[in-house]
């Protein structure tokens, strides 16, 4: 697994597995009580071969899929710099993982906190089937809670937690957020042209198309929204929001050509039910068609992950609300 994971990239960094080379830089680094005095697992002074030790421990955690713990590296002309780390633990049992995050001294003031934490927390809540990110930080932390604020988790209560380095259990804040505050929001849809005044209190309507496709042995594909769409990290059945003038059978065609790469006709669509969903800002109406026949071979055009799914074994996935109801009228066609 370790060797399949690919750096994430940011305006100014990447985050990068720890190598066995990083360890001298990783020392220096946090070898300070500046930095040490506000994490609560890390001890001081801390042992040069404790930074061998814990390198090769965030391979093991992420074979395992229990923790991805990674550099935090800049780039000073041609040379690569090590700024910190970042690392994500998932809570055993739960669709939850705490955040953490340090930055070498000589880096504070330079947004490099932010930058790294917030696109870790995206990526996990895209690709590691979480719900939920947290963190905890000491009360006296102002910039550390400013930076958890600024990634779009919420302060959700007070605690206590204990600190090595000084020996002591002391005070903390506790934050948490969700996909819907670390993640692009959705739009608001635009009204058509020519379109009578909505009433004040009424919602804007979105119509979006979807599409079950079926393949010769009863699997229906999901597709899992990549990292920065809205809702990012579930899975749903494929298609989009109609463009104006659309029918949802034309939208449809153009949705699976541009995002599998398939070709389908209109006679192959066949309408089955639909969602109709409040989505708090909009009203959400997705009619679903059924479709056994295309041209072409399924391929992921935009990164997203694809899944060929057993009737039975819809409900396992984590869907948008809108997509939940339609699942178990699958499974009872199919």
């Amino acid at each position: 697994m370790t060797a399949d994971f690919a750096p994430l990239r940011t305006e100014r960094l990447t985050l990068r597995l720890l190598q066995p080379e990083d360890a001298p830089d990783l020392h220096r680094l946090i070898n300070d009580w500046d930095v040490v005095r506000w994490l609560s697992r890390v001890p001081f002074p801390y042992p040069r071969e404790l930074a061998d030790e814990w390198i090769a421990s965030t391979h093991r955690q992420l074979a395992e899929g229990a923790a991805w713990h990674l550099a935090i590296v800049g780039q000073d002309g041609d040379t690569e710099v090590l700024v910190g780390c970042v690392g994500l633990t998932r809570q055993p049992e739960t669709r939850r993982a705490e955040l953490g995050y340090w930055v070498g001294r000589r880096f504070w003031g330079f947004g490099v906190a932010a930058e790294a934490a917030g696109r870790l927390a995206r990526w996990g809540l895209a690709h590691l089937d979480l719900d939920r990110i947290f963190a905890h930080v000491l009360e006296e932390n102002a910039r550390s809670a400013a930076v958890l604020r600024r990634i779009g988790l919420a302060e959700s209560g007070r605690g206590e937690a204990q600190f090595l380095a000084r020996s002591a259990k002391l005070p903390v804040l506790l934050f948490e957020g969700g996909r819907e505050d670390l993640t692009a929001p959705v739009p608001l849809p635009e009204p058509p042209l020519l379109a009578e005044p909505a009433p004040p209190d009424s919602k804007p309507m979105m119509l979006v198309a979807a599409c079950a496709l079926i393949d010769a042995d009863g699997r229906v594909l999901l597709a899992r929204r990549p990292e920065g769409k809205p809702m990012a990290g579930l899975w749903e059945f494929p298609g989009g929001k109609l463009d104006p003038g659309e029918t949802p059978e034309e939208a449809l065609i153009r949705e699976l050509r541009e995002e599998l790469g398939i070709d389908v006709s209109a006679a192959c669509l066949a309408p089955f039910t639909f969602a109709s969903h409040d989505a708090g800002r909009f009203h959400l109406l997705m009619p679903l068609y059924l479709c056994r026949r295309w041209e072409g071979s399924v391929t992921a055009r935009e990164g997203q992950a694809l899944a060929w799914v057993r009737p039975n074994k819809l409900a396992d996935y984590a869907m948008p609300p809108a997509d939940k109801p339609l699942v178990a009228l699958l499974r009872d066609l199919l």
